[in-house]
């Protein structure tokens, strides 16, 4: 597989691993539509919805990006050598 490439004035995506796990992912904010490699992406995994979420920055525009993970999502990342941070709540 090729390199992503974006438009004039964008950084390029590396070549990926053969092998490696790659996951589609778009932004946003540029609307780019794009692969990343596990080492590009965060998952975070808290007590609720709102605080179970996936990040990555965009590699067309540098955007910061937060989506929410379902279950499949985390499962599909956690399972594809995403580093994933669980977040504990505060005992009262």
């Amino acid at each position: 597989m090729a390199a992503i490439s974006g438009g004039r004035g964008r950084r390029h995506a590396p070549a990926p691993v053969p092998g490696a796990v790659r996951f589609r992912a778009a932004c946003p904010d540029c609307r780019g539509r794009f692969e990343l490699g596990a080492g590009a992406l965060r998952l975070a995994i808290g007590a609720s919805r709102r605080t179970t979420f996936y990040t990555f920055t965009c590699p067309e525009c540098g955007s910061a990006v937060r989506k929410p993970a379902g279950e499949r999502i985390i499962e599909l990342l956690s399972g594809g050598g995403v580093r994933t941070l669980r977040l504990h709540t505060a005992l009262r």
